[in-house]
Order: structure tokens, then sequence, then C-alpha cells
């Protein structure tokens, strides 16, 4: 009796010390480093034609508010700052300017990163194994399209603080298309200097972006990815032609998809694709429409998106 009770406190207290090495464990622990730690992080965005760019990334949380900056490295640069909901666009040759958001427009995908349980409808999450990066043990997760529609990704999160460490987007064949690489991670208990000389009261003028009407159309879209929902809708002038077009954006969470149809015009275009890396063009005529595709996904999914296209008929 003595032997079986030590046993089964053992195996209990076993099973409830292992730690939840589970994908979706991991994934949230990310998304709480993200939020609450404070740090640095220098990466690279590796481009499909050998070209990289390299990146600064502060975060810290002072008096309970989330402050970050994002730095390109090279060329003329491009800052960007966020206190709060406040973002701050800092570029060569452009007015600064501040919009509302909780989140930076940068390289990183930010449902991912910070929401990453609003993409479990388009995606499995699996653990791969342990492994090194950048020098520190590193969690690796793979991210693979329910539908196999889409590119899938390979992530690595760092083993103590949960933070980034590389994140490599895969073709359908296993091969990379674009990684971010970080080449330094520092986790500090206290905010970094830089946020010191931040005065928000100093910030540009807020842009106020005018929310419309979705635009109607003649035509609706049959088909999408599994979990890809429509996130605007409104008319586009083409800076060539100057002529009006509707335009639609997609998104999953993870990428997004712009679709754009006019008349078909006399001389357009055959149809046909272009790919460049990740990046998908493709143009389509179909019926009295004439349909271009464009996303980070393969060509058959664009392709599919775009046949699926259907000319509505008004009553006369």
């Amino acid at each position: 009796m003595r032997r079986w009770w030590w046993c089964a406190v053992f195996c209990c207290f076993s099973v409830v010390a292992q730690p939840d090495d589970s994908a979706q464990a991991w994934m949230d622990k990310m998304a709480s480093a993200l939020k609450q730690l404070n740090y640095q992080v220098s990466f690279v965005l590796v481009q499909p034609n050998g070209g990289f760019e390299p990146y600064l990334w502060r975060h810290a949380v002072q008096n309970g508010i989330e402050v970050e900056h994002l730095s390109l490295q090279n060329g003329p640069g491009r800052e960007i700052v966020r206190i709060g909901d406040l973002v701050s666009y800092f570029e060569p040759n452009v007015p600064a300017y501040s919009i509302r958001s909780t989140s930076i427009n940068g390289p990183l995908p930010v449902t991912l990163f910070r929401q990453p349980k609003l993409l479990e409808e388009s995606y499995d999450f699996v653990v791969v194994g342990r492994s090194r990066v950048a020098g520190r043990s590193a969690q690796q997760i793979r991210i693979i399209s329910k539908d196999r529609s889409r590119y899938g990704y390979n992530l690595w999160l760092d083993q103590d603080s949960g933070l980034l460490l590389k994140l490599d987007m895969m073709n359908l064949q296993g091969e990379p298309l674009e990684q971010v690489q970080v080449t330094s991670l520092h986790v500090t208990p206290e905010p970094d200097e830089y946020f010191l000389r931040i005065e928000e009261d100093k910030m540009p003028e807020t842009l106020h972006l005018n929310e419309t009407d979705p635009v109607p159309g003649n035509w609706k879209v049959n088909w999408l990815p599994v979990g890809m929902v429509e996130v605007r809708r409104d008319m586009h002038r083409l800076p060539m032609t100057g002529q009006m077009v509707d335009y639609v954006m997609f998104s999953d969470g993870l990428i997004d998809v712009s679709l754009y149809l006019q008349a078909v015009q006399p001389g357009s275009s055959e149809n046909g694709w272009l790919k460049y890396g990740a990046n998908t063009l493709l143009s389509l005529q179909k019926g009295a429409l004439e349909i271009t595709v464009v996303g980070k996904l393969p060509p058959q999914t664009a392709n599919a998106i775009a046949n699926s296209v259907q000319y509505i008929e008004t009553p006369q």
C-alpha cells in the first residue's frame, strides 16, 4: 500500500510539474512577452533577390502604457514610434504624421505576434522541436495553412523569453521565400533610455481617417481560402490610366490580398501572372470584367480567387 501511495503521488506531481509545450502555449507565451517585456531586437528582413533590410526594434512598458520604436537602419531611414494607441511615422520627404492604432505597420505580421488565436481558423500550429538560433536556445513552431491554399511558416521563439528569433515564409514545396532573422536580442528590467526622451505632446498631428460606406459592385467573390474575409472595399483611381476601379482587400490575419476589378478595356493585356518571391500578381479577363489579384500567396490560389468572381447582371 505504501509503495502504491508513493507512486501515485510521484506520478501525479510529475504530470502537474511538466511544462505545457503545446504550440498554443508557446504562441500565448510569445504574445504575452511581446506586450509585457522591455526588449531591444535587431533583425534583418531577407528579400527574394538577396537584398536585405536591417531594423532596430525597441519595446517597453512605462506607467502601464506600451511604447514601441521601429527603425529602418539602411538608407535615409524610417522611424515609427508608438505610445499606447498613437502611432507616429517619420519618413524622408514626407511630412510626419500620426494615426490611432494599437500596432505598428511594419515588416512583421501583427496578428501572428499579438493575437495568434485569431489565426486558428486559417492555420494549424505544430511544435517541431528545439534548436539554436542567434546563439540562443529556440523552440520551433510550424504554421500550416488548413486548406493548403497559402504559404506556410517556420517560427523560432526564444526558449527563455518567448520572443521572436526567426521567421521563414515557405512555399508549398517547403522552400524559403522570405526570412526575418534576429541578430541580437536583449531583455532588460527597465525601459530603454530612448523612451525617456519621447514626449507625447510633441508627436505629429493625428490624421483622422474617414470611414466610408462599402462601394457596391455588380459582382461577387464565390471562393476564398479558409478564414479569409473582406476587410476593406472602395474605389481606386489607377495612377497610369486615371481610370476608377473597384478595390477589395481580403485578409486572414496573416496575409492581405488585394483584388482590383474593372471593365475590360480595348487593347488590354491578356491573362497572365508574375511572381516575385512570395508576391504574386495575376491578371485575368472573365466576361466583361478584368480581374487583378495581388498578394503573398501561390499563383494557383490567386487564380482560384479570380475565377470565382461572378458578374451579376443588373435588371433592366
